[in-house]
């Protein structure tokens, strides 16, 4: 397959995966302050110049997830990196996504990995090395090492700690945008759920 046809499945893998964030108002109460990344790397990819994700990130507009940009290479650093040292131990790896992440969150994903067999991981920020958390750009490797340490392999899907200045987050890892979507827009639906049953019993 030649590179212009890859690229062309990449992008239309993300265009359709944004178009289901974009529809769900349950997945706007899982932006982060952040917003969100959505990033899906060529086949081969060995710079963030060759990961394709949406320009300016994901916010809520009107109660429903927006991109605040249009989808182009090179739009992501973070979630890029994040994608391309995850490669490097597990080769089916190739989209992510980030969310929110707080206590209910937490309860809500620890069940839906629990029912899919799925590992769930966690980065704790306070032991991150000070000299890896001062140099900008420097932490990726250490995060995916913590991971694999504590699960065995590269989760598809981990939560970050709140760290010195950093949100804490979830990411959803898997092998094209719409799987990572799909992942999002489930917990998104099962956190609503339990947030409508609370309010109703309240």
């Amino acid at each position: 397959m030649t590179q212009y046809r890859q690229a062309e499945l990449v992008l239309g893998n993300l265009t359709l995966a944004l178009a289901m964030l974009e529809r769900s108002r349950d997945f706007a109460a899982l932006v982060p302050e952040v917003r969100v990344n959505l990033a899906y790397a060529l086949p081969k990819a060995k710079t963030s110049r060759q990961v394709a994700a949406v320009d300016g990130r994901i916010t809520v507009v009107r109660g429903f997830p927006r991109a605040s940009g249009p989808l182009a290479w090179g739009a992501s650093d973070h979630m890029a990196r994040l994608i391309l040292e995850a490669r490097k131990y597990s080769h089916d790896i190739n989209a992510g996504i980030n969310f929110k992440c707080d206590a209910g969150i937490i309860n809500v994903v620890r069940q839906y990995a629990s029912e899919r067999g799925i590992a769930l991981g966690w980065i704790d920020r306070t032991e991150e090395p000070p000299d890896i958390a001062g140099r900008d750009r420097s932490s990726m490797p250490w995060k995916v090492k913590q991971l694999i340490r504590t699960c065995g392999t590269v989760p598809r899907l981990f939560y970050e700690g709140e760290g010195w200045g950093k949100e804490p987050l979830f990411v959803a890892l898997g092998k094209d945008a719409i799987e990572v979507v799909t992942t999002a827009l489930e917990i998104a639906r099962r956190y609503r759920r339990l947030t409508t049953d609370q309010e109703t019993d309240g």
